[in-house]
């Protein structure tokens, strides 16, 4: 008795939307990842949200914003949070980008794509294109509701605007940097083709790559400069803003360093500002205003690393030996 292919297909065979093809079988092949990121996003959340209306009801029992707030007003969780905030870019370039590529070629499975249907840059765009969508989902979820907190209770939190704490972990920083990682990450296991050397290397560049970004943050933008007279207060609309530099500077506008008439006495330290002719205190700052057209300059920065990234992954891998 004979059988034919030409039959419609079962409701069982059919999957509706995206989720059918080469789509289900990438999600097939990497749902215990994809679960745990979203339980994570999910538990993250409401970890949020819970010290969030913790730290409103302290607040409203002290009478804040009426009345000011002895400090601190936030523990460890906030410490811990801030932190699996800053990390997860990182853990997400090494156990989800490096082994992405890699894992498939040290266990063969990307030889059998050659002997499928499907062409071998389809198969490389739907595994990158998952993996990078995961990522900008969980770290942009995260970003808004740890933004969603901390925005409207700054003044009270102990970090200031441009800690790392916050500026990475606030607004399109967090996706951004996890996208760029991530991408990293998979390149590196594109080159390795092994999973544990590309886990450590991509370990190595996380390290390397967010102590470069520390060093760039504050070169976002242009600084500001305010000058006012040597005795007079510290001006308290600049209470929130970032240091840049500080110098005194004389009627001429001649600059000098900061401690340049540090002396041992007062009389010694008066005679010095007299000599150089010392009048005024000269600022160097960033302020809180500029933060939002800083994040948005550093994300595009790190997205472009992501498109240059994930189309070399697309170009060497498409044309290597599988």
């Amino acid at each position: 008795m004979s059988t034919t292919l030409t039959g419609k297909p079962t409701a069982r065979s059919a999957r509706p939307g995206l989720l059918r093809g080469l789509t289900w079988l990438v999600l097939r092949q990497h749902r215990a990842t994809l679960g745990c990121l979203l339980a994570l996003t999910v538990l993250c959340s409401l970890w949020i949200v819970y010290q969030r209306g913790q730290l409103t009801e302290v607040l409203d029992a002290r009478g804040w914003p009426e009345k000011t707030v002895p400090q601190p007003v936030v523990g460890a969780g906030y410490r811990n949070l801030t932190a699996l905030l800053g990390l997860l870019p990182g853990v997400l370039a090494v156990f989800l980008g490096a082994p992405l590529i890699s894992a498939d070629h040290e266990q063969g499975t990307a030889r059998l794509v050659t002997t499928q249907s499907v062409t071998r840059r389809r198969w490389l765009v739907a595994k990158l294109g998952w993996c990078l969508l995961i990522t900008l989902v969980v770290c942009s979820v995260l970003s808004a509701v740890f933004t969603w907190w901390w925005r409207p209770h700054r003044s009270v939190l102990p970090d200031i605007w441009m800690d790392p704490s916050v500026f990475d972990n606030t607004g399109p920083v967090l996706p951004a940097l996890a996208l760029f990682l991530t991408a990293a990450g998979v390149t590196i296991g594109v080159l390795l083709r092994r999973v544990l050397a590309s886990m450590v290397v991509t370990l190595v560049f996380c390290v390397a790559a967010q102590t470069v970004w520390g060093m760039v943050r504050d070169r976002l933008a242009a600084p500001r400069t305010i000058t006012y007279p040597l005795d007079a207060d510290f001006p308290a609309r600049l209470n929130d803003a970032y240091e840049v530099d500080r110098w005194v500077a004389s009627a001429d506008g001649q600059l000098y360093g900061w401690g340049s008439c540090a002396e041992a006495t007062e009389q010694a330290t008066r005679a010095c500002v007299k000599e150089k002719g010392i009048v005024d205190n000269v600022f160097v700052y960033l302020d809180p205003s500029q933060m939002a057209a800083m994040q948005w300059t550093g994300a595009g920065v790190l997205l472009a690393g992501t498109v240059a990234l994930t189309a070399f992954t697309l170009w060497w891998a498409s044309r290597r030996p599988l």
